[in-house]
């Protein structure tokens, strides 16, 4: 029936002033408003920047297939099988020869598929990650199809959260970092409308490591020639890493007492301590090479023991250089490189107009609407559009809630709910007038409307519901923007017409029942 309790009208009428109550949160900035949370502006509404990366997998290859090479040796050499002319080619494969009385030995074992050198040392490929070719004694490995996509999925969900650290670091509000197939990764950042910084930072692998140098000019097979970061000399660098950055616990700028320049201090783990302490105890008198991403940022020479766990890296840096670089040691080293490959950044001005343009756009609908619905069923239109603006409130207050990012689909989620509410509100007045009909008792007409509509309305709004969820899951940033709108709508649209436009219509009905025709 048309009747609600007392209980039932104070338990929607809190809920509904709750939501209006946060829906008020995001216009009114004052320390005495006790809700405080916001809906936050995508990137196509308060503007900022775009980034497309791809990462570039080759020295992860090459990286793996070189670190390959003491597990094959190790592993023959248990089976007393000579190996040897180990060679990386063409950034892919992997070279060794065999003595020909062994080769069928060798290629039996790769071939294994349940007990083999892959299988005990490599059990997450097992079989799948090699693949491999004979050419007379000599065997040719490549990683597999299987292989390079495990390897390619790994450097991915390592990239995204090294960039989600180094971006949390700077402090951009609501970063949106998805990926994107299996080598590459989408960042948007809103409100940064400068993205220099940002791409400096992201395009830095933060390889760190310290290398002694060595003397003479000449590389061998376990040094090499590497720059100085300003291009200022070359050195000879011993390939032999003593420490790496995964050493660190912890990088901050400082200024140095000495030479009143600006360092990066550094603090070492426990293990990296003992290694840094015995290296540098019989190193003094040497050149300790600072390497990064390929390039000598310094080389100080040990003049004692350092034992204590902590250290500066110097190389004339401007205090902005020594921040970011403290920043990257912090948040760790990239797997391998990225390219940037797309990019776009959204003035604020441009974001201001999709906001202009999208309360227009809602404000005609939403006119249109109004003017329509009370032309057509007079006070039951103007308790429909009540309905309709207190289900506004209801949308926009959830979101906020959740502190959800609203975008510019989001805007068109949020019109549509306009249209989807209203039509529920037509839905049950036409039925309401087929039950006046046959029924004299106007209150027994009024609920067989509200009772009879319900499956149909329900059955309309379960439907896009379920394509709201299937575009959430299967779409990706803007899509899911709009599916987001559009499924918390269809909730806040069947409680206001089920609860608020009906305790309204309950009231005026149950004043008015004394009066020949209500509708």
């Amino acid at each position: 029936m048309l009747y609600f309790s007392k209980i039932r009208i104070f338990l929607i009428t809190l809920f509904t002033l709750l939501f209006v109550y946060i829906f008020l949160s995001n216009f009114i900035k004052s320390d005495d408003f006790i809700f405080n949370k916001k809906i936050n502006l995508g990137l196509d509404l308060q503007g900022g920047s775009y980034l497309l990366l791809e990462i570039d997998n080759s020295p992860v290859i090459i990286q793996k297939l070189q670190n390959s090479i003491p597990t094959f040796k190790k592993y023959f050499k248990e089976k007393n099988i000579k190996i040897r002319n180990f060679k990386i080619m063409e950034d892919k494969f992997l070279i060794f020869e065999v003595n020909e009385d062994k080769i069928s030995q060798v290629k039996e074992i790769l071939e294994d598929k349940e007990d083999n050198i892959i299988n005990q040392y490599y059990p997450s490929y097992k079989s799948h990650k090699f693949d491999f070719l004979i050419e007379k004694n000599l065997f040719k490995l490549n990683f597999s199809k299987y292989g390079l996509v495990e390897i390619k999925n790994s450097s991915q969900d390592q990239a995204l959260e090294t960039i989600r650290r180094r971006v949390d670091e700077i402090g951009t509000n609501e970063p949106n970092i998805l990926k994107r197939g299996n080598d590459r990764i989408v960042v948007e950042l809103p409100g940064l409308d400068d993205p220099s910084r940002i791409k400096n930072l992201l395009g830095k692998t933060a390889n760190l490591s310290f290398r002694f140098i060595i003397q003479g000019s000449e590389e061998t097979f376990g040094s090499e020639k590497l720059e100085f970061e300003d291009e200022s000399e070359e050195a000879i660098v011993s390939k032999r890493i003593i420490l790496s950055g995964d050493n660190l616990i912890d990088a901050n700028p400082s200024m140095d007492a000495q030479t009143n320049e600006t360092v990066v201090s550094f603090t070492l783990d426990r293990v990296g301590a003992k290694r840094f302490g015995k290296a540098t105890s019989t190193g003094i008198g040497k050149r300790l090479a600072i390497v990064l991403d390929g390039k000598v940022v310094s080389a100080p020479v040990v003049r004692d023991a350092i034992v204590s766990g902590s250290g500066q890296i110097s190389g004339d840096f401007t205090f902005q250089e020594a921040t970011d670089l403290a920043l990257l040691l912090r948040s760790g080293a990239l797997p391998a490189p990225l390219n940037i490959i797309e990019e776009r950044t959204v003035g604020p001005d441009l974001g201001q107009d999709s906001i202009n343009a999208g309360i227009i756009a809602l404000a005609i609908g939403f006119l249109l609407v109004i003017f329509f619905m009370i032309i057509k069923y007079r006070i039951f239109g103007l308790i429909a559009n009540i309905t309709l603006i207190l289900n506004l409130f209801l949308l926009v207050g959830i979101l906020t809630l959740f502190e959800a990012t609203l975008t510019l689909p989001g805007i068109a989620g949020i019109i549509l709910t306009v249209g989807m509410a209203v039509d529920a509100n037509v839905l049950i007045f036409e039925r309401i007038k087929e039950e006046i009909v046959g029924e004299k008792n106007q209150l027994i007409a009024f609920d067989s409307g509200y009772v009879k509509s319900k499956t149909a309305i329900i059955d309309a709004n379960i439907t896009t519901l379920l394509a709201a969820i299937i575009l959430f899951f299967m779409g990706s940033g803007p899509v899911k923007g709009f599916s987001v709108t559009l499924g918390v709508g269809i909730f806040t649209t069947l409680f206001s017409v089920y609860f608020i436009a009906r305790l309204l219509t309950s009231i005026y009905v149950t004043k008015n029942k004394h009066k020949e025709r209500l509708i």
